[in-house]
Order: C-alpha cells, then sequence, then structure tokens
C-alpha cells in the first residue's frame, strides 16, 4: 500500500512541475501589434520574451510580405544606447528603424534590456543584462519567415559595448555594426566622470570593490582577442563626438588590424555622437554592410598582404 508522500516530496513535485512548465530564453510570451503609418509596408509588434527568468520587453518588425513569402529573410538585432529611461527605444524611435530595415529586406528585433521601461529586472550596464541580447537572437528562431542563419548585430553608442560583449559569446552573428561605441571605459570615465557618478556607480554590481575588474570587462580594447575572427565589424564615429571619443574607434580599428580582425572604419567629418549630420551616409555604410555579409553571405577578405 502506497504512503502518503511527505511535505518535502510535495514541494518537489511541484518545483519540479514549475520548471517543466517555465518559458524557455528566448521564447515569446506575448506579442501586440503596434499602430504603423498609413500605407506603410512593413508590420511593427511589442512582444515580450524570456530572459533569465525575467520579462523583457522587445520590438519586432518585418516587411508586410513576410508571413506569407516563401523565402527566409535575413534579420538583425539592434542593441539600444543609454541606461534605463535615456535612450531606452519608444514606439517612435522603433518606428524608424521599423520602416528603414524592414525596407531593406530584414526582420528587425530591439530589446530594453532588463531595468529599461516595461521590462523586469535590474540593468548592469554590459553586466548580465547582455543576457537579453543573447536570449534575443532566439525570437528570430520562433519566425517562420526569419532566417536565422543569417542574423547582422547593429549597436549604437553603449549599444555597441553590447555588441562586443556579444559577440564574445555568440556565434550566431555575420556581421556586426558598431557606431560611437565605447571601448575603453577608464578613458571614458576619465574624459566624462558623470559616467561613474552617474551610471557605472548606480548600476554596475559591487562597483567600488570590483571596478577595474568591471572596466576591464566592459572595454573591447582589453578583449579583442576574444571577439571571433570570422565576423567583420563596421566601425563608424562622427569626429566631432562629445559623448564618446572618436579614438575609441580609431584605437579599436588599430587593435582589429593588428589582430587580422576583418573591419572598416568609416570615421565621418563634422558628425555628433548620433551622426545626424550623416546619417545618410551612415545608413549607406550600413545597408552595404549587412547586405554583403548578412544577405548574401560574401567570403570574408583576404587580410594577408597580397597583390602587385
Amino acid at each position: 500500500m502506497l504512503g502518503i508522500p511527505s511535505f518535502g516530496l510535495l514541494v518537489a513535485l511541484l518545483l519540479s512541475l514549475a520548471g517543466i512548465a517555465r518559458a524557455a530564453d528566448g521564447d515569446i510570451l506575448e506579442r501586440k501589434p503596434m499602430a504603423v503609418p498609413a500605407g506603410a509596408s512593413y508590420v511593427a509588434e511589442q512582444i515580450v520574451y524570456e530572459s533569465d527568468g525575467l520579462r523583457i520587453a522587445g520590438f519586432l518588425a518585418y516587411p508586410k510580405t513576410a508571413p506569407t513569402g516563401q523565402v527566409r529573410l535575413p534579420c538583425v538585432i539592434w542593441n539600444r544606447g543609454g541606461n534605463r529611461e535615456f535612450g531606452a527605444i519608444t514606439q517612435e524611435f522603433f518606428l524608424v528603424r521599423a520602416a528603414r530595415l524592414s525596407g531593406w529586406g530584414y526582420v528587425l528585433f530591439a530589446s530594453n534590456y532588463r531595468g529599461a521601461p516595461g521590462s523586469e529586472g535590474k540593468e548592469e550596464f554590459g553586466g548580465a543584462d547582455v543576457a537579453d541580447v543573447l536570449n534575443g537572437l532566439r525570437v528570430f528562431d520562433q519566425l517562420p519567415f526569419a532566417d536565422a542563419a543569417r542574423i547582422g548585430m547593429w549597436g549604437h553608442s553603449r549599444g555597441g559595448m553590447m555588441t562586443y560583449l556579444a559577440l564574445t559569446r555568440t556565434d550566431r552573428i555575420r556581421a556586426a555594426i558598431v557606431g560611437a561605441g565605447p571601448t575603453d571605459l577608464d578613458r571614458w570615465i576619465h574624459e566624462r566622470p558623470e559616467m561613474e557618478s552617474e551610471v557605472t556607480a548606480q548600476l554596475v554590481p559591487q562597483w567600488e570593490a570590483q571596478r577595474a575588474k568591471a572596466i576591464a570587462e566592459r572595454s573591447a580594447l582589453r578583449f579583442v582577442d576574444r571577439l571571433p575572427k570570422n565576423v567583420p565589424i563596421l566601425l563608424v564615429h562622427g569626429s566631432a563626438d562629445k559623448r564618446v571619443s572618436p579614438r575609441d574607434s580609431l584605437d579599436m580599428a588599430q587593435a582589429l588590424f593588428a589582430s587580422r580582425r576583418p573591419f572598416r572604419l568609416l570615421i565621418v567629418e563634422g558628425a555628433d555622437h548620433a551622426i545626424s549630420e550623416r546619417s545618410d551616409d551612415y545608413n549607406l555604410a550600413a545597408r552595404d554592410w549587412l547586405d554583403r555579409y548578412v544577405r548574401d553571405r560574401a567570403a570574408l577578405p583576404d587580410l594577408t598582404p597580397h597583390g602587385r
């Protein structure tokens, strides 16, 4: 005769069942259509997806023809800049990029990392929140019209830092674009002390005790050797950027060159942090990069000295 299960066994059973029911990282939990301009040729959605047990707000866009098309479309994941509410993705912000990227023929996904509006959790400015980028890649796996084997990653400002960090932890990216991305946090803080008092000291766990380690972990110049050699990176920076020194991209270009990693550097003369004065140049370079290495899967260039 079977006895009555103990309380501990019942708890274990319930926890086991809860684990089975728990969503996996990257699972889309909610999808809600967004209003787009009349006559728009794309669909935009607000979504909620799973990341480390947190509900993270995301944004999705794709051409209207995508769901019924027979051809899977290339994809781009956009990494936002800023921190907390500053620079967080809004509907207005996203729709501008949605129109552009879907018009280029891409499926676009963007995340408001943990701690930002609409997302659970606590932001760490390049710490555990990098998982929200990596888990966002799995959103593409759930879309029948998305070619999850052709993914590009584009990050601007802090989003560039997130891009460098993500590239060290995934092999799913075919090409990357970094606009005005910080690569040396020690210099950044020296030039803009408010970045420490108002951002890193407030967001990075154990900042005072782990300051040097946290800076090294978030400075791409310190981990160039861990970046993949098969992912070409487009670096774009305005020469008049007052938020992130253009030297961050210049130094990164030198490091990528020295380590024989494929890259292209575009310094836009007189442009600010957002490259707002020459946004057409920025977007043309970005589209060419994505089309070449993501959409068309072009072979990597020969980086050894050659020719006549």
